[in-house]
């Protein structure tokens, strides 16, 4: 077996996450594991095109905390989309927030989201297709604006 990131995402009800990433970015459950004591569930894999990821439940005794607990999350998950319009559409009408509305950057139409369980989104779409020097050249810009320099 060859080596593999798989990215654990930890949540308050895990059943309604699951539920919500089907709905929402038309994950595919692969596998379902019940905690049949607390009628939860305990695990489950989920992917998205080629990209497999994790949902389980909170569990605190076991440092298994969702980002309501922590007070947010540090991590930002990015999934490139075909219509980032229409994901984020499809997003909030379900219960996501928009940190940051769709706009154009570097060859790439995004959004920043945050879902209903605390984790962070960047949905994405590629507009074109950019060699490192000509997206550095881009973020070259941008920093150089932001900061007030004139690039």
């Amino acid at each position: 077996m060859e080596n593999q990131l798989i990215p654990l995402l930890i949540v308050r009800d895990a059943a309604a996450a699951i539920d919500f990433y089907v709905r929402t970015l038309g994950a595919r459950e692969v596998a379902r594991y019940l905690n049949k004591g607390q009628g939860k569930v305990s695990h489950a894999d989920l992917a998205i095109g080629g990209a497999t990821f994790s949902v389980t439940e909170e569990a605190r005794e076991w440092s298994s905390d969702a980002p309501p607990s922590l007070g947010g999350s540090p991590v930002v998950l990015q999934l490139n989309v075909a219509d980032v319009d229409a994901a984020v559409l499809r997003l909030c009408s379900a219960g996501a927030t928009i940190v940051f509305p769709a706009q154009e950057f570097c060859g790439e139409r995004m959004a920043r989201i945050r879902d209903p369980f605390g984790h962070l989104w960047i949905v994405s779409q590629r507009l074109e297709v950019l060699a490192p020097d000509e997206k550095q050249r881009r973020l070259d810009v941008l920093f150089a604006r932001l900061a007030g320099v004139k690039g």
